[in-house]
């Protein structure tokens, strides 16, 4: 076991990668159909409990934290009723609940999922490789592009060049130059190199994967999809009540 597997999963459970998947695709559905921000609030809440089950608790109450200040908002702004602030604002605060659920969960299957495991849980479920590669490209992808996004801050701090909306609007030249030119450039490279190294590792190798680690369905795996299946179902009973 590497130290990489150590890392990505320090939680209570591990999960099948099949079933996080599963698991998102569950949470679009959900979040689609939610009839009230109640079950938005529901689905989060789940969220974040599999979340911290699965070693990823600090950025799963963080995300709780902006959610439930985020509602606190919206319930100002639905206080209104009418005016300039509401008729701005609620349009665009019901796409954000429909579309946070769905980001804090991809978010914590990005970091609790390894290559390896995913290309593995992909061949057991024989889906193509021309789907399965871009995937597992991106998998390794965003997580470079933190690491180049933190060195990039380092340079610009050295640099005495402030990230905030009020360095950009007195020095955009040298924000732009410092910040978006070196992590569009960083962007490309990565891309090549990631590109270049997962051929070399034999990524397109017709032949079935070997993987020291064991993927296979166990009983969290089957208890966390009906959990959120039962969310599911509440909200489709919900909707098909008001109907």
């Amino acid at each position: 076991m590497n130290i990489q597997y150590t890392k990505i999963h320090s939680g209570l459970c591990t999960f099948d990668p099949r079933t996080k998947i599963l698991l998102l695709a569950i949470t679009v559905f959900a979040a689609t159909i939610a009839p009230s921000l109640r079950h938005v609030w529901l689905l989060v809440l789940f969220i974040t409990l599999f979340g911290c089950t699965c070693g990823k608790a600090k950025r799963s109450l963080c995300h709780l934290i902006f959610f439930a200040l985020f509602y606190l908002l919206t319930l100002y702004v639905l206080s209104l009723e009418t005016g300039v602030v509401y008729t701005m604002f609620v349009a665009w605060m019901g796409l954000f609940y429909k579309v946070y659920p769905c980001a804090m969960l991809a978010g914590i299957i990005l970091s609790t999922t390894s290559v390896n495991e995913f290309l593995t849980a992909m061949n057991k479920a024989h889906v193509s490789k021309g789907i399965c590669i871009p995937l597992a490209v991106m998998l390794r992808y965003i997580p470079t592009i933190q690491e180049d996004w933190h060195y990039i801050k380092d340079g610009m701090r050295l640099r005495d060049v402030s990230l905030s909306f009020k360095g950009f609007i007195h020095h955009p030249g040298m924000t732009i130059e410092c910040l978006y030119v070196p992590l569009l450039m960083t962007a490309s490279k990565a891309a090549d190199e990631l590109a270049i190294a997962s051929v070399t590792r034999g990524i397109e190798n017709p032949h079935s994967r070997t993987c020291l680690i064991q993927i296979k369905f166990r009983i969290q795996d089957i208890l966390v999809i009906i959990c959120f299946l039962f969310l599911l179902a509440l909200n489709a009973g919900e909707i098909g009540g008001a109907l």
